[in-house]
């Protein structure tokens, strides 16, 4: 059946605005997000419905809460599969308990997309990701740089078995094992599970146990590293004493940078989604689809499209300094 459906789409003679042909108008593309709480997964929600053909119509999202729990995404995905959407974007819950997604998708003939996080398989028809170890190492380098190789650090973890805390960590390591060897110690690490919340809560026990002793924070994300941000500040002290990491460039943190209070590594919640979108038509469409996403424009020299048929394609990282938040913020207002 789905077979068919594609044959169909690629054979027919409706031209839309964007100059693509194909047979139907009402292609639907089920998203499933792990959960909608944060202002990272928010930004790739409004990516997606910013996307030109979700924006023309000629494609209809369903966007599915997954509620931090990957039993109900895979559940999600059963339903995507049974009211026949044409392709599946996941953002997981967890590396290994989502694989069933892509299986049941491929069995299903449906594309799946997989973005923003990872899976532990190969058989997903692509992945539109960010590079996490290269995150994880873009943040912990700068700590060392700004502790000087030489102190204390404690780790603010994603939720165990996520790829992103699993691959941020490793880059994490990577930096750290640049200094000399023994003259960094992670004192703590432990998951915040994306919290701001939990972030300031794990921070606060943290500076009461190591007091004074705590010379740089890595969060995995922005939020936890901002609840790290409230604690200190909270407990009457100044964020002049850390260095400060985090992972996205969350409207937050933008303003921590431009106040001097930590860096963020900006991933790209825009280029994630809506690149994933793109080759997700590709699949659906076929060869004569081409990506209508600015993206492809915007890192043309660092993303090559490929006719839509690489199995990853990964969104470069842009660390946030005093030289370009103001720019950033202007694009987020």
């Amino acid at each position: 059946m789905k077979k068919s459906i594609i044959c169909t789409l690629i054979g027919s003679s409706l031209i839309l605005s964007s100059g693509t042909a194909f047979a139907k108008d009402d292609i639907k593309i089920a998203v499933l997000m792990y959960g909608m709480k944060a202002e990272f997964v928010q930004l790739m929600e409004q990516a997606a419905y910013n996307h030109p053909m979700v924006k023309s119509g000629k494609v209809k999202i369903t966007m599915y809460d997954g509620r931090y729990d990957a039993l109900i995404q895979n559940n999600q995905a059963e339903t995507a599969i049974r009211t026949n959407h044409d392709a599946i974007i996941i953002n997981p819950m967890d590396y290994d308990a989502n694989v069933d997604v892509v299986d049941m998708a491929n069995e299903a003939g449906i594309p799946v997309i997989v973005t923003n996080a990872r899976l532990n398989t190969d058989k997903m028809t692509a992945e539109v990701v960010s590079d996490d170890v290269q995150g994880g190492y873009l943040e912990g380098k700068f700590i060392m740089d700004k502790i000087g190789c030489k102190g204390n650090v404690v780790i603010l973890e994603g939720p165990k078995g996520g790829s992103g805390e699993i691959q941020r960590g490793q880059g994490n390591e990577k930096a750290i094992a640049e200094c000399p060897k023994g003259a960094v110690k992670i004192i703590e690490r432990k998951t915040a599970n994306w919290s701001r919340a939990e972030g300031m809560n794990l921070m606060e026990n943290w500076l009461m146990k190591y007091k004074g002793k705590i010379n740089g924070v890595i969060g995995q994300n922005d939020e936890m590293a901002l609840g790290a941000i409230e604690a200190i500040e909270g407990s009457g002290g100044s964020t002049n004493s850390y260095a400060i990491a985090g992972i996205d460039g969350v409207t937050d943190a933008l303003y921590s940078v431009k106040h001097d209070k930590m860096v963020s590594i900006l991933q790209d919640a825009n280029g994630q989604m809506q690149g994933a979108i793109d080759v997700a038509l590709r699949h659906i469409i076929g060869a004569e689809y081409k990506p209508t996403s600015p993206i492809w424009a915007q890192y043309a020299d660092k993303l090559d499209w490929n006719n839509g048929q690489s199995k990853h394609y990964n969104i470069p990282w842009t660390v946030v300094n005093k030289g370009n938040v103001d720019n950033l913020l202007k694009m987020r207002n």
